[in-house]
């Protein structure tokens, strides 16, 4: 379908093809077509793709070495050319950045994305993560990240670590009054972003810090232009560890302030549902979170019994 010889698929990471894959599936279900061609608007690429564990396979098939040099595997495998190749294979002429950041990762290429579209750099954008590895178990530590019962519990009081899943998810898109010129469907509106570090005032490399997530959150709040108060569903990162998720709470609970509320606020996450997809959670949160918007419907957090004690 995209033009790709026998051997090109053999050697190509999977992720990069798979993203590819769903961003015309995206374009497709937003109605726009494949390609800017000359002088037309541009189209944009911020991708992510997770760790690669395909190229083991390909280093220990001799008869594929042997078919192949080493530049080839390279092009077809290296993160460096997963937004570049969808460009390519898509037509697509505006700016094509392949963003990595670890777990938010796509949610840092929406970010970037959005800029890009503010900032005239593109005149619609595709963003997302594609993560894909082989999913043959793994060796819970105490009080390491993966759940010893292979379940994701996130803010309950059974919470003990997270699992992983594969996914892929992208997004299209555009500054609204090009959507509402060009009469699209549009899913939801994002009203402001933000990005911001940890620094080096937490426990660990890996320890999340409450002040840092607090600060991002009012950030994008500000963005947005809205009252904490005024917001009604909070899709969290949720963890289900027993150190993440108290932490999570604290930073929101922090940046929300204590005025007082004419309703309750939900809060949920998608990774009970399908586990965390490592550069791909947080798009799947998103497109989470447009889909609860379009059905008005709040979609039930897996696994939740009981209050993690933590959590204040």
């Amino acid at each position: 379908f995209f033009g790709y010889s026998p051997a090109e698929a053999e050697i190509l990471d999977p992720q990069q093809r798979l993203f590819l894959e769903c961003a015309w599936h995206a374009l497709e279900n937003a109605g726009q077509a494949t390609g800017d061609g000359e002088g037309g608007r541009t189209t944009a690429v911020y991708a992510s793709a997770g760790m690669n564990g395909y190229l083991a396979n390909l280093h220990g098939n001799a008869s594929i070495r042997r078919s192949v040099t080493p530049y080839e595997v390279f092009t077809a495998n290296d993160k460096d050319f997963l937004a570049t190749r969808a460009a390519f294979k898509l037509d697509l002429r505006g700016p094509a950045v392949t963003v990595q950041t670890a777990c938010s990762s796509s949610l840092a290429a929406v970010h970037m994305a959005v800029q890009a579209l503010l900032a005239g750099e593109c005149d619609r954008a595709l963003a997302g993560g594609a993560a894909l590895s082989r999913q043959d178990g793994y060796r819970a530590l105490a009080g390491g990240i993966l759940s010893p019962t292979g379940r994701c519990r996130a803010f309950d009081a059974q919470a003990d670590g997270t699992v992983a899943g594969n996914g892929v998810g992208v997004v299209v898109l555009k500054r609204l009054e090009d959507a509402l010129a060009d009469g699209d469907e549009i899913a939801a509106v994002i009203l402001g972003s933000a990005v911001n570090n940890d620094g080096g005032g937490k426990a660990g490399f890996t320890a999340p810090d409450v002040a840092a997530q607090a600060a991002v959150i009012a950030a994008a709040q500000a963005a947005a232009g809205v009252a904490s108060t005024s917001i009604s569903c909070i899709e969290a990162h949720g963890t289900g560890t027993a150190l993440g998720d108290p932490v999570e709470i604290a930073a929101l609970a922090r940046a929300f302030g204590g005025a007082p509320r004419e309703a309750p606020c939900a809060l949920g996450s998608v990774k009970t549902g399908i586990g965390h997809l490592d550069v791909a959670a947080g798009v799947a949160g998103l497109i989470k979170t447009a889909l609860m918007l379009r059905h008005r419907t709040l979609v039930p957090t897996l696994h939740f019994q009981r209050l993690n004690p933590r959590i204040e």
